[in-house]
């Protein structure tokens, strides 16, 4: 048993994941081209080689002829009855090569094929390891600068981490340990190529995968992702299962788990809202953190109207229109935002009554409530009917009154305060 070619092809298989069979594979190949390179040619030739005691023999077969013309692959009558006396003229002879009588140059050719295979078979395995990861994020170790590109190694090889997929801003160390979103893997004739990425909006969504365990396991969808990387990112999302909090599951307790996704992206702001098939309900959630009092969406034409508070007009477009073009990537639809005062000159809040308008004052300015007379009879009539059902019923009808007026008074003394 050659035990020194099975440790080898042991080691070889478990730190290059390549398979024995492969192995075996390359060395009987090689045995093969050392013969044509030995003698010229071996077609003739045949190679066995034991799985498991790792030993091989080369056998050449030749035909028994009259008259020898090709020693390589033919062999007269009487030298193939020194080796048997049943053979006769046309049999073929199978003959053992001692490979040990091969030539320097021959062993080397040998050598060669064998580790021309594995660096092959090495490469096989490294692209079909990482084309599986592809689309995912996986951690990388910052190698050096390239020019303007970095090189990420990623393992078992490098990634290519192009300029135009660098965040605006960020800056990278030898030895630095990053996330990176991997775009694409090919294979090429030197190797297998991985390019990276830090700007990928893919990049949020597996972050949220990896540290949001309701969105691995899919209680929790991600519904929609616009991002500027490396300064605000909006996602919309929504629960599969009922009573589940779709935003605060990605929040985390004191937003533990949004802040481990904001410090791995260096402080890049995340927005996270509620997704609604209603158009209108969406965008008004993805204008947040602004107030929006007033939306109109034509699903049709996928634009929308939007009226905000006059204060909140700014914060909806946010700097330099970048919480606008969010909500408006996110959501699909054109967003046309005007402000109180802009939509009453344009005659735009179509659908709202005077009360209604006063009611959404009173919401955003925090305007005193005025209880108009109309308020003051409904919460009256609610009043009484509550008294009535309280009081026992041995009371007169002169100590209902009575009690009915003291509580009144109470009450619209509360209110107005």
């Amino acid at each position: 048993m050659n035990t020194e070619v099975i440790e080898a092809l042991n080691i070889l298989e478990k730190e290059k994941n390549i398979s024995k069979d492969v192995l075996f594979e390359a060395i009987e190949a090689s045995l093969l081209t050392a013969c044509r390179n030995h003698f010229g040619k071996a077609d003739n030739v045949t190679v066995s080689m034991d799985r498991e005691t790792c030993e091989y023999q080369l056998i050449t077969n030749k035909t028994v002829v009259d008259e020898v013309e090709d020693p390589v692959t033919e062999i007269s009558l009487m030298d193939a009855r020194m080796i048997s006396n049943h053979y006769e003229m046309g049999d073929i002879v199978p003959i053992e090569i001692e490979s040990k009588n091969f030539g320097r140059i021959a062993t080397q050719v040998a050598k060669n094929v064998i580790l021309q295979k594995i660096r092959e078979e090495e490469r096989n395995v490294i692209y079909d390891e990482y084309y599986e990861k592809e689309r995912t994020v996986v951690t990388g170790v910052v190698q050096r600068y390239m020019g303007k590109n970095v090189s990420i190694n990623l393992g078992k090889t490098d990634g290519i981490l192009n300029e135009n997929e660098i965040v605006k801003g960020e800056s990278y160390y030898p030895n630095q340990r990053i996330k990176v979103f991997i775009l694409e893997v090919k294979k090429y004739n030197k190797g297998t190529r991985i390019y990276v990425s830090r700007t990928h909006p893919e990049l949020v969504r597996c972050l949220f995968e990896s540290e949001v365990a309701e969105v691995k396991d899919g209680t929790v969808e991600i519904k929609g992702i616009a991002r500027e990387a490396g300064s605000r990112t909006k996602i919309a999302v929504s629960s599969t299962v009922p009573n589940v909090d779709p935003v605060g599951a990605c929040v985390g307790i004191n937003g533990s788990r949004v802040n481990a996704i904001v410090d791995e992206l260096n402080g890049e702001k995340i927005d996270i809202v509620a997704w609604n098939e209603n158009p209108a309900m969406l965008i008004e959630n993805a204008l947040s953190p602004a107030k929006v009092i007033y939306v109109i969406a034509d699903a049709d034409e996928r634009t929308a109207d939007v009226v905000v508070p006059d204060y909140q007009l700014s914060l909806a477009i946010g700097k330099e229109g970048q919480n606008a073009r969010l909500a408006a990537r996110l959501t699909g639809f054109k967003i046309d935002i005007k402000s109180e005062s802009q939509a009453k000159e344009a005659g735009d809040f179509i659908g709202y009554d005077e009360e209604d308008y006063e009611n959404y004052q009173r919401e955003y300015y925090d305007e005193e409530d005025d209880v108009t007379d109309e308020i003051e009879e409904e919460i009256t009539d609610e009043i009484e009917e509550e008294i009535t059902d309280e009081i026992e019923e041995d009371f007169t009808d002169e100590a209902k009154e009575d009690f009915t007026d003291e509580m009144e008074i109470d009450i619209f003394a509360d209110e107005k305060d």
